[in-house]
């Protein structure tokens, strides 16, 4: 994809439905969070998604994307999975698990994406040290998303805060632009330099997504060609919003 190529500035108008379909989404996150307990299936997790969707009218991007095409509406990864966990009856989550959820929410044709890590019961120092690192490394991102800043501040900005910190980021999966696709322009790195990269400009919408590992950054895809889990086995966690730039501070789409 030429990402620069694929950059769609939205208008006031259409920033208004991205941002009722970012408070479905947030709705949506919220439901499954309730449910993290022992016991729950990750397929239950997915169902209870699905019923907020059809509430409001809503589908999800996720559900048919993708060679082959992506079996649910959520992804659901746990523990040394960083992203895209397909839900199933017969996984069942655990007291200590660390979970990540990333939905995604179509309404009137407009894409709204979001992620968030949380915990079974009690949850290990480490693994709560990494959910804080994660957290405070997107709204690292999401500060620098102003215009007059360029990708690159926002990419750096993240990847300092997670590697001063002791932790690594990916360098496969990426941030991305969101709007009447899932994945438009541009294309956000989870590492970078700051003052490179394509010029921030109001009315860019643009998921960004930190994904961060406490071992290697190195991860592999598990044989059902969509699982992706840290190369080590080490414990991973993902948090994600979708967020525009104005000539203000940076607009939270997904937020309640």
């Amino acid at each position: 994809m030429n990402w620069s190529r694929q950059i769609h500035i939205k208008s006031p108008a259409e920033l208004q439905i991205m941002r009722e379909a970012g408070r479905i989404n947030a709705t949506v996150l919220a439901t499954t969070k309730e449910l993290l307990k022992p016991g729950v299936s990750t397929a239950d997790l997915n169902a209870a998604a699905e019923e907020v969707l059809r509430k409001h009218g809503c589908v999800s991007p996720f559900k048919g994307y993708g060679h082959p095409p992506y079996p649910a509406s959520i992804t659901v990864s746990i523990n040394r999975e960083l992203v895209h966990g397909i839900p199933s009856r017969n996984r069942k989550l655990k007291a200590g698990d660390i979970v990540s959820i990333d939905c995604g929410t179509v309404l009137d044709g407009w894409v709204a994406d979001s992620a968030f890590t949380g915990g079974v019961g009690q949850i290990s120092p480490e693994a709560q040290a990494l959910l804080d690192v994660t957290l405070g490394a997107l709204h690292a991102g999401i500060e620098k998303m102003c215009v007059g800043n360029r990708t690159g501040d926002v990419s750096a900005a993240i990847q300092n805060y997670v590697e001063s910190r002791g932790f690594q980021v990916t360098r496969e999966y990426t941030g991305h632009g969101v709007g009447r696709q899932m994945h438009e322009g541009p294309q956000v790195p989870n590492y970078g330099k700051p003052g490179t990269g394509l010029p921030l400009k109001a009315g860019m919408t643009i998921a960004l997504e930190p994904m961060v590992l406490v071992g290697t950054e190195e991860t592999r895809v598990l044989p059902d060609q969509w699982t992706v889990v840290s190369a080590d086995g080490s414990l991973t966690a993902h948090f994600e919003h979708s967020v525009a730039v104005t000539e203000g501070k940076p607009l939270i789409l997904t937020v309640p």
